[in-house]
């Protein structure tokens, strides 16, 4: 079976709860969408006004504060907030990755060793058992390796060994100085062996919450090598559908596909309403082809080039511009001309942006805003302020 362009982009908006909000709570949707980027403070708040009716930045305080979602390093090696029911399998199925790109580097240049930091790890993790700011964390590093050794020690350990960022408020959850506490989740894992059935288990929830899609794909969202991606796709489709197997499908240039069969794959002319998107939102992110939802042409005006994702507009599924929360509402840069209609759709979109951020930051990114005056415009661009 032949996958377009179009079902595949109908897919992720589908899976991704960008069709249609959904009634559903906090912990149930980032269960749904897998994670969600949390590099910016305000960005997973705005990722669940997108996909929750009714959303209440309440609600996500409270999942934070009682530890029923947890924010860590995990996917793609930056700051994502998750299920704390799924911390542990996904940072498991990463292993890999984390010791080889945080015992390395800067961790190397001090002169430790990979062995150093599966010693010290958990040595980090029972001095991390009550929460620790970043300096009592630094401090602590430098006692066990010397205060030459501490920064570089720390940058590694505060992404390998298995600590969770705590809430410490104002006006998000989590505020500009982070400070830490130990993921229990048991021994602190050591090595580089790929762990299987952790990495079978992100796999198939990545599926769920991103397919049709290719081995890059899935090896882009999870930072994880694309040979034990492939062989673990492989025993999959091997398997009798009663068994939980995934199908194989051909994407619209040919290549191989993977989905869970019965998985929501909407029509192409499925309407998509426009939407206003955080920051790093996932779907931007989450493939090796990022045109499932940036068109070629944009990607370069979209992703920075030290890797910011600014705050995109989605209109009929696809990024059509950027938005940046200013006052007195929302600066919306269209790409292309919109039609009156749409324009209307971003504007109803941003009186609620608006409430939304009002009562914690009403220009959230603010610090980013420099960018706006490196970007070179497309001819046809339109440049709106849309009233809060």
């Amino acid at each position: 079976m032949t996958v377009t362009a179009r079902e595949l982009n109908r897919a992720t908006l589908s899976r991704q709860l960008l069709l249609e909000r959904a009634q559903l709570g906090v912990t149930d949707v980032m269960r749904r969408v897998v994670a969600l980027q949390a590099q910016h403070a305000a960005s997973p708040y705005l990722a669940l006004w997108n996909r929750i009716e009714g959303f209440k930045a309440e609600d996500l305080d409270d999942a934070f504060a009682g530890g029923a979602a947890v924010k860590a390093t995990l996917l793609r090696m930056t700051l994502h907030a998750v299920h704390a029911e799924d911390y542990q399998v996904f940072r498991e199925a990463m292993q890999p990755t984390l010791y080889a790109a945080r015992l390395g580097y800067h961790f190397a240049a001090t002169g430790l060793t990979p062995a150093d930091g599966d010693a010290l790890a958990p040595e980090a993790v029972r001095f991390a058992e009550q929460a620790r700011t970043a300096g009592e964390m630094e401090t602590w590093v430098g006692q066990q390796v010397g205060a030459e050794r501490k920064a570089g020690a720390w940058w590694g350990l505060r992404a390998y060994a298995p600590l969770l960022h705590v809430p410490t408020g104002g006006p998000w959850s989590f505020g500009a100085r982070p400070s830490y506490v130990a993921a229990r989740t048991g021994p602190v894992p050591a090595g580089r062996e790929t762990r299987t059935e952790a990495l079978t288990t992100l796999v198939l929830r990545y599926l769920a919450g991103f397919g049709p899609a290719s081995v890059a794909d899935v090896a882009q969202f999870a930072t994880v090598q694309r040979t034990p991606i492939r062989q673990v796709l492989t025993a999959l489709t091997a398997l009798d559908a009663r068994d939980g197997a995934v199908e194989k499908l051909q994407g619209p240039d040919g290549a191989t596909l993977f989905d869970l069969p019965g998985a929501p794959r909407p029509p192409a002319d499925v309407p998509a309403p426009p939407r206003l998107m955080a920051m790093w939102d996932s779907v931007l992110l989450a493939y090796a082809d990022r045109g499932r939802v940036i068109p070629p042409a944009y990607r370069r005006l979209v992703i920075r080039t030290n890797g910011d994702v600014l705050p995109t507009l989605l209109v009929d599924g696809y990024v059509a511009g950027v938005w940046r929360p200013v006052e007195g509402g929302v600066e919306a840069t269209a790409f292309h001309a919109l039609p009156p209609a749409v324009w209307d759709g971003l504007a109803a979109e941003a009186r609620a942006v608006t409430a939304l951020l009002a009562d914690r930051d009403a220009e959230a990114y603010r610090r980013f805003h420099h960018w706006w005056g490196k970007l070179t415009l497309p001819g046809e661009a339109q440049v709106r302020l849309l009233p809060g």
